[in-house]
């Protein structure tokens, strides 16, 4: 047994074997591209988990993972005869080379790159950017700005994507004054549905505020897939300092009064705020 590392062309052998009618997994032959999808969402997000909490002895391996991910789909593709991981690098490499002329000057990876004195303004880069993938978007003969925004994304992340994507045609407000009214004026509608009992306006006024605040954190420069998931860890991390007060005073959550447990909460955050 040799004690060389394997490489893509072992994983690539690996995969088809896994594949092989005659000697392969149960498991991963049963498998189709749309089984695989939920598994893909789970290995990226344990990929951004890993990096969030900085364990970056953890992240190879998440990162292994999600390139299984890969590796599965253009096994599947080149067993229909459709593409397979040759094509998916080449197609890869070829987008990367053509979006970034600043770099590769002549259009080619191994061409002439770009000089110490060729210095591109960012502003310059991030507009040839958008233009470059808006000609691929005619390309494929797209009848919307939005077309090519995928509906498997998370909420959150497809509202920003979608009110950034019209934004770029001038659908939108000149500073972030006019998203801050939108998400008061939309908080209004919320109250109004709430006085009139109405279940369905309720949540379609409350989906309105979500998609206003997500607007707004575009206006700012805030990610708001990122917002939400570093409030998720505040709150995680606060509720978690008051059930062990509560513990600490030989207490439990559902016998301790909502008074005690905010003072607890307060606490956590007076200190996280010292901290």
């Amino acid at each position: 047994m040799s004690d060389a590392p394997y490489t893509l062309e072992d994983l690539r052998y690996l995969m088809q074997t896994l594949r092989d009618p005659e000697q392969g997994c149960p498991w991963d032959l049963r498998q189709r591209f749309d089984t695989i999808v939920p598994h893909t969402i789970e290995e990226a997000y344990e990929v951004a988990d890993a990096i969030e909490r900085e364990a970056w002895q953890e992240l190879p391996g998440e990162l292994g993972d999600l390139l299984f991910q890969v590796v599965f789909y253009a096994q599947l593709g080149q067993e229909a005869q459709q593409f397979n991981l040759d094509s998916i690098v080449d197609g890869l490499t070829g987008k990367m080379v053509r979006r970034h002329p600043h770099v590769f000057v002549d259009g080619t990876l191994y061409g002439r790159k770009r000089g110490a004195g060729d210095d591109p303004a960012s502003d310059a880069i991030n507009q040839r950017w958008e233009a470059l993938k808006q000609e691929e978007r005619d390309s494929r003969q797209a009848t919307s700005l939005l077309d090519d925004v995928p509906i498997g994304l998370p909420a959150l992340t497809r509202a920003g994507k979608l009110s950034k994507r019209a934004a770029r045609s001038g659908f939108d407000w000149p500073t972030h004054h006019g998203a801050l009214d939108k998400v008061r004026e939309e908080l209004a509608e919320v109250e109004e549905a709430i006085e009139r009992q109405h279940a369905d306006s309720i949540e379609d006024e409350l989906g309105d505020v979500l998609f206003s605040v997500v607007n707004l954190a575009r206006k700012l420069g805030v990610d708001p897939e990122q917002a939400l998931r570093r409030t998720n860890g505040k709150f995680e991390r606060r509720f978690r300092s008051v059930e062990a007060a509560v513990r600490a005073d030989n207490g439990r959550m559902e016998e301790t009064s909502l008074e005690v447990m905010e003072a607890h909460w307060q606490a956590a955050k007076a200190q996280e705020s010292s901290d």
